[in-house]
């Protein structure tokens, strides 16, 4: 939803809350990983109080970006430091998961035969599906840089604010199914999660890439 032009400039409380909100974003991924880089897997019967607090951490972390697009387009309060800054939280609040729930401290190994079976990915995540969504994250961001760079309207399409919704969806159902379910089920049900955010992830890129080089045969 574009600002309207007839909407005045936001001055005051009004121009700084959408900021603040992105502030209070980077400061709930915070508190989120240090949840999960301090959690283990363990005896003690679900639910996990750990993984459901850091599963309602996220969830409002997401809710503040929601918010504060909505707020800085009411208002009329976008400013140069939002546009920036903005993205940066939502790619630290996500990617950051996804590194943490794809390392070690989510991993059947570390269960110490609690699981029967082969070990695997608790979270569904591994190394590569990381790699896959950061390296796609770089180079829509990058064509993203070029296009605003020559003048080119370069928001966010269908397909980016589709990955993101499934992104955040994903992270804190992951978190919940580790926490409330059995542990071999749980880590089936993740890995379908993992699966399908990495290839939704992966297939975004495509419009960007595509719309980028029918720019570059009109330049």
């Amino acid at each position: 939803m574009p600002t309207d032009p007839d909407t005045p400039r936001a001055t005051g409380w009004r121009l700084h809350t959408p900021n603040a909100l992105v502030w209070l974003r980077l400061v709930l991924a915070a508190v989120f990983f240090a949840l999960l880089s301090r959690w283990s897997p363990s005896d003690e019967a679900s639910p996990d109080a750990a993984l459901l607090a850091a599963a309602a951490l996220f969830v409002v972390a997401a809710l503040t970006d929601a918010a504060d697009g909505l707020l800085a387009r009411k208002w009329n309060a976008i400013t140069r430091f939002g546009r920036v800054m903005d993205p940066f939280a939502d790619k630290i609040l996500v990617l950051g998961a996804l590194v943490l729930l794809a390392g070690p401290g989510f991993h059947a190994e570390f269960l110490e035969g609690h699981v029967a079976g082969p070990g695997g990915p608790l979270a569904g995540f591994t190394g590569w599906m990381v790699v896959v969504i950061i390296a796609r994250e770089l180079l829509v961001t990058s064509l993203r840089g070029l296009a605003e760079g020559s003048g080119i309207d370069a928001s966010a399409n269908w397909s980016g604010k589709a990955k993101m919704i499934l992104q955040s969806v994903a992270v804190p159902a992951i978190l919940l199914v580790l926490a409330l379910v059995e542990t071999r089920a749980a880590m089936r049900i993740n890995a379908g999660i993992a699966w399908a955010t990495t290839i939704v992830t992966a297939a975004s890129a495509w419009p960007y890439i595509t719309r980028a080089i029918a720019q570059g045969e009109d330049a």
